[in-house]
């Protein structure tokens, strides 16, 4: 091997940054060693920019992103950052945020380390944000795509800005995910980046011609010059033009991927393989058969959806928007009825005790449907507790019904029998929280009675570091 042998692996996820450095494993050209990472809470929540978006608009803020990211590579080993020879980065797929080119970020000297700080840049608008209702969604164009278009994509909401905020659009002239953004400003790209896997994740990116609905955006009036340049998944998007922490300058990075498509790289060792992610929402994923052509004409009523993988080949997945979230909301909700009660108890000590209570408690039949943030094929849903008895209303009832209520509402979108179908004999379990809650595993067992075996919680960000790493070793193989 030669002497810069590793690469780095970030994820920028909802609710927190990762990173993680990876090298080949001596001897097995197919495995690999972690040899470090490191999570940080993004702590990014804000009010949106547009007041039109109202409380239905979710945005972060990216300097306490790019922060976060900082503060992960400082507390990264020094002596194996100077060895990285690729940077792979991943992140949360849909959302929107624009910048100035030229303008997006300025690096300066933090302590003895290069770092870039944001300037001309806007809030990111995530995947979570609802100010695109069903109405406003109806009036635009149908897209020339087997997927649909859904509140939180990025076309969508810079239609909604477009027709709500349209001096907005004119302070900027670039715009990509928040992980475009960052291998944007890691490059010097003048021109943004992106990756099938999250232009498709946009809406209006037709993944059989690898090309945007150019003359469909353009008549309906879109800012088509904001659209991002797209290429295959695995490309290199660049190289570094500053030093990075203890990284040379000249490193490889890789353009961006997606949060969802990394994490089952890093995990789904064979095509028999389902990987179930949980973390702020859900994804139960499949692979598709190569030669696969999903059904050109989107359903915004289907619960299972087409996601570009690697190699031109697909993910059937099942994306519920009910995830880790819901449960974060049930612990807010436990907080704020204590706290308007005179009683003031630390989040991680509710978090604790409630799963404790849950895994007392082995069943119940209090039935929770836990749609808080309806799906994207049933926007309109609410969530709903019905079969309330006086004796299922222990603490331990009440949390032991939410977390079955999150894996069924899961198994009611892609149910056991149809992975059966699909040859789906394991299920990898990964996500942070899957893997801190042993009765989301009790009930994940239950709905689905395959072999399971849980992945680690820097799942994404080891996946967007083996696919530079594999990148890497192809190109010595030459």
């Amino acid at each position: 091997m030669a002497a810069r042998s590793v690469t780095l692996g970030i994820d920028l996820g909802t609710t927190s940054v990762k990173a993680a450095l990876v090298e080949a494993a001596r001897g097995d050209p197919s495995g690999f060693v972690v040899l470090a990472s490191c999570a940080r809470p993004a702590r990014a929540e804000t009010a949106a920019q547009s007041a039109a978006a109202g409380p239905q608009g979710q945005e972060q803020d990216v300097r306490r992103i790019i922060q976060a990211l900082h503060e992960c590579l400082a507390a990264l080993p020094r002596q194996q950052l100077c060895k990285v020879c690729g940077i792979g980065v991943s992140g949360q797929m849909h959302g929107v945020m624009f910048w100035k080119t030229g303008q997006g970020c300025e690096w300066t000297e933090a302590g003895a380390a290069p770092v870039f700080e944001p300037r001309a840049v806007s809030h990111l608008v995530t995947w979570q944000d609802g100010r695109c209702g069903s109405k406003f969604l109806a009036s635009l164009p149908q897209p020339e795509s087997h997927l649909s278009v859904a509140t939180g994509f990025g076309c969508a909401t810079i239609f909604w800005l477009l027709k709500n905020s349209p001096e907005f659009l004119k302070s900027y002239d670039a715009a990509g995910t928040i992980h475009d953004y960052v291998v944007a400003m890691l490059c010097g790209l003048t021109r943004p980046l992106m990756s099938d896997q999250n232009a498709a994740s946009w809406g209006y990116f037709n993944t059989r011609n690898q090309s945007w609905n150019l003359e469909i955006l353009r008549d309906a009036g879109f800012p088509v010059h904001l659209l991002p340049d797209v290429t295959e998944p695995g490309n290199v998007a660049g190289r570094t033009s500053q030093a990075w922490f203890e990284i040379p300058k000249g490193t490889q990075v890789g353009v961006a991927l997606g949060d969802l498509q990394a994490s089952v790289y890093s995990c789904m060792a064979q095509r028999t393989d389902a990987v179930l992610n949980v973390s702020t929402s859900v994804q139960l994923v499949a692979s598709m058969p190569s030669g696969f052509q999903p059904v050109e004409t989107p359903d915004p009523a289907a619960p299972v959806a087409y996601f570009p993988y690697f190699d031109r080949t697909y993910l059937a997945v099942a994306a519920s928007l009910n995830g880790g979230n819901v449960l974060a909301m049930f612990v807010h909700m436990l907080i704020q009825w204590m706290a308007d009660l005179g009683l003031e108890v630390e989040e991680s000590t509710v978090y604790s005790r409630v799963i404790q209570a849950a895994a007392q408690q082995k069943d119940t039949c209090l039935t929770i449907t836990p749609t808080v943030l309806g799906e994207r094929h049933l926007p309109d849903q609410l969530a709903s507790a019905t079969r309330i008895s006086s004796s299922d209303l222990s603490l331990g009832h009440v949390t032991r019904a939410l977390c079955r209520g999150i894996v069924q509402n899961l198994h009611s979108m892609l149910p056991f029998q149809q992975l059966q179908e699909w040859g789906v004999e394991r299920v990898i379990g990964s996500g942070s929280a899957l893997s801190r809650n042993e009765v989301l595993k009790q009930e994940v067992q239950r709905a689905f009675p395959f072999p399971v075996s849980y992945g680690q919680d820097v799942d994404a960000a080891v996946g967007a570091a083996l696919v530079m790493l594999q990148r890497n070793l192809n190109q010595q193989e030459y």
